[in-house]
């Protein structure tokens, strides 16, 4: 849902009263060694929770990052070309997702498929699962006692975050870089088969394997271990109940499933009101590499330092439901752990902030590789967060519950069959025509047409042919779209039959002039959006891309022919309805 141009001028206009406001001096922010870190954490930042790397089982932090490192070799980490105020830019971290089998998610205009993270077809096989599995044998050979080693080569995390953005990727934070809050750009338009809202947090299936497994912020409890010697003054809080035990699902689990079951399981509630597992629907693998950047831009509010992506807030999620984050960062592609350089900046680290407040300080959050945070209750609405760049490469795994009702191919199907629902084909002669000719009929079912087209297909394809390089799932309910499709320009085509036929057969008919008024609306808005995804196919940036990754100008009516036109003009089919209006 995009924001309406009232919305954005408000906004515009708070921001430039806060600036004027804050004037050329820096918000305070405290970090683990400042006096009083503590208790600004539990007053202003009290959603926010930790969890440290030790109460996660070692063979799991070995699946988990073999599997990361897998995917980054086999190519399936990839910048995005979003769209940002009219205009494309790339990501500068790389990124994909994993989910629910028939999910997505829907960001900055684009839409990503997830790869899903189990499936029960024997014969997808996951090539990239036994690549990862025989990884993370080698790895766990080659480490010998990984329990023991497994805190220390894990040492330099990011926090990664749901949506990341960076500042750079065309000055944007979050939508857009001088935004002092951002609120969400699609929130209707996300992902998958989601609950309703508020009916998220408790799947209790697997509760006989959580144990008391609550966690609990930092100031509550004993010190993670290596924590305090390299921030002095901070006690953080390590989980209740530390007994670590491998996660409950076994070890045939795919590494990155296993991973969400046992941040599901561990999900932070306060102690006495522990709610179980939540069902997370999708993760978004990040991936970066400052060394490999040019220029990273400085936090601009608080001088916190470079930042790795802006300040923004997840968009599409369930209201108050948590976001689970799993960091991991390495020294290069072979997954060797960097030494680490010295204080709290060469770590990566989260920043938080209170949305439209310039009188809280900020907080920021050294994350040790394997670390977790969680945000809980409604942080991520009533404040923003940003990820400050440490000195290697990072990985990270951004579980949420995305709000998905328009986001499933579940959906998109239910959708096509009630549109092609009024259309008949004879049995005998295979002719086609429609059952119902009124106008309000005719107009959804061309709704529909054109989300099938644009959120579905030219998404699919802008994207290029690289989800058929890693992951065959969404081939055959693509190449079935595209059917349905056709089948709905079929449907278009007899729409307009029926408006000429009756003039030329002197019929005025009631609804005559809305059906063609109807047909005419739908059809700019088909003109416009076909040339809008022409124009970014053959952009400058999408040439630059290799032709496995290059957008693809599709849908069009001959699918093993690229260069084969759409069957209809559609210019020529809007003159020919706008004539037939001025002659009413």
């Amino acid at each position: 849902m995009k924001r309406s141009g009232d919305s954005e001028g408000e906004k515009r206009r708070k921001r430039r009263k806060l600036l004027q406001e804050l004037g050329d001096q820096k918000i305070p922010f405290l970090g683990p060694s400042d006096q009083g870190y503590q208790q600004l954490w539990d007053s202003s930042y009290s959603g926010l929770v930790l969890r440290r790397s030790l109460s996660l089982p070692a063979e799991l932090h070995g699946r988990v990052q073999a599997a990361l490192l897998t995917l980054r070799r086999k190519g399936c980490l990839l910048r995005d070309l979003v769209r940002i105020r009219e205009r494309d830019v790339f990501t500068l971290v790389s990124r994909t997702l994993l989910g629910e089998p028939g999910h997505t998610y829907r960001y900055l205009d684009t839409r990503l498929f997830a790869i899903p993270w189990h499936s029960e077809d024997t014969e997808e096989g996951d090539r990239l699962t036994q690549c990862a599995k025989g990884e993370a044998e080698a790895k766990q050979g080659e480490e010998g006692d990984t329990g023991s080693k497994h805190s220390e080569d894990s040492k330099n995390s990011d926090g990664g975050d749901s949506e990341t953005r960076h500042s750079d990727e065309g000055d944007t934070e979050s939508k857009h870089s001088d935004e002092w809050d951002i609120e969400s750009k699609h929130s209707e338009e996300s992902c998958s088969g989601s609950k309703q809202e508020g009916q998220w947090e408790t799947e209790s299936r697997h509760s006989s394997e959580e144990g008391e497994s609550c966690q609990v912020k930092p100031s509550e409890s004993g010190v993670a271990a290596g924590s305090e010697g390299k921030f002095p003054g901070w006690t953080p809080k390590a989980i209740s109940g530390t007994e670590i035990k491998p996660a409950g699902r076994g070890a045939q689990q795919r590494p990155v499933e296993q991973l969400k079951h046992s941040l599901s399981d561990h999900h932070i509630e306060d102690k006495e009101k522990c709610t179980g597992p939540v069902k997370f629907n999708v993760t978004l693998l990040n991936y970066m590499d400052p060394a490999a950047m040019s220029q990273l831009k400085e936090e601009p509010y608080y001088g916190m330092g470079k930042m790795a992506v802006g300040w923004h807030h997840d968009e599409n999620l369930i209201s108050h439901s948590p976001v689970a984050v799993y960091s991991y960062n390495c020294h290069n592609d072979k997954g060797e752990s960097g030494e680490g350089g010295s204080g709290e900046k060469a770590c990566w680290r989260i920043g938080l902030k209170v949305a439209w407040d310039i009188h809280t300080p900020g907080l920021t959050l050294p994350l040790e590789p394997g670390d977790c945070y969680y945000m809980r209750d409604d942080l991520n609405s009533t404040h923003q967060h940003c990820v400050l760049a440490g000195e290697n490469a990072r990985f990270s795994s951004t579980h949420r519950v995305a709000e998905c009702s328009s986001g499933t191919l579940t959906y998109i199907q239910s959708r096509c069959q009630e549109a092609l629902s009024n259309l008949h084909t004879d049995p005998e002669t295979g002719s086609r025509s429609l059952l119902a000719l009124l106008p309000t009929t005719l107009q959804h079912c061309e709704e529909i047409h054109n989300e099938v087209e644009f959120e579905w297909l030219r998404q699919y394809w802008f994207q290029g042919r690289r989800f058929a390089c890693f992951c065959s799932w969404w081939t055959g309910p693509m190449e079935q779209l595209e059917k349905d499709w056709k089948l709905m320009e079929t449907m278009t085509m007899l729409f307009l039959d029926t408006v000429e036929g009756e003039e030329e057969e002197g019929q005025e008919g009631e609804g005559r002039r809305e059906m063609a008024e109807t047909l005419l609306s739908t059809l700019t808005e088909r003109h416009q959006q076909r040339q809008t995804w022409r124009d970014r196919c053959h952009s400058t940036l999408a040439q630059t891309l290799p032709p496995e990754e290059a957008p693809v100008d599709r849908p069009f009516w001959g699918v093993d022919d690229p260069n084969m036109p759409l069957p209809f003009d559609l210019a020529d089919i809007i003159n020919r309805v706008e004539s037939l209006l001025w002659r009413m």
